[in-house]
């Protein structure tokens, strides 16, 4: 299966494989996660702390040896437009677990990770201490995994920032 193919006609501005080891790791985004910027921290399942330890989420990851990066990017109105970021985060979502589906029929270990994490449940089980409704469908995030996302541009084609009044979104495929 062609990956790469996939997501771009998925719809991703760029995608691309690499070797896993070209990744850079960072076992302090946990304590970025811990500071709960993005409300998430201990009311998600595929979030620290419940996702597991950093130092074995790396080791998860680089024992696989490709990855398949992509991105999409969406243009915003200006730099406050959070409507719009929104909506492309929801549309970077719908192709990542696209892609994620066809990819695990194809290989069974696959390791899908998104941006910012899984989004199937509108409130994640763990918040009623029920355990995870979909375990074989969620999506945890890449920085969760200790991927530095900003760094892809180092060994890639793609960047980070696109552009003024731009967002983008990176996922990714380890196995």
């Amino acid at each position: 299966m062609d990956l790469v193919k996939l997501a771009l006609e998925k719809g991703a501005h760029k995608a691309t494989c690499i070797a896993t080891s070209q990744l850079r790791f960072c076992e302090s985004f946990v304590e970025a996660c811990e500071q709960n910027y993005c409300g998430r921290y201990g009311k998600s399942y595929t979030c620290p702390p419940h996702v597991g330890e950093i130092a074995d989420l790396i080791a998860k990851v680089k024992r696989r040896q490709t990855a398949i990066i992509w991105q999409t990017v969406h243009e915003l109105e200006d730099s406050f437009d959070y409507k719009s970021m929104q909506r492309g985060q929801a549309l970077h979502n719908n192709i990542t677990f696209e892609i994620a589906q066809l990819a695990k029929t194809w290989r069974s270990d696959i390791l899908a990770l998104n941006a910012g994490g899984c989004f199937l449940c509108k409130t994640c089980a763990v918040n009623c201490a029920e355990p995870c409704r979909f375990p074989a469908l969620a999506i945890s995030s890449l920085e969760a995994h200790g991927i530095d996302v900003a760094s892809v541009q180092d060994c890639t084609d793609m960047r980070y920032v696109n552009g003024l009044n731009t967002v983008t979104f990176f996922s990714g495929l380890f196995y």
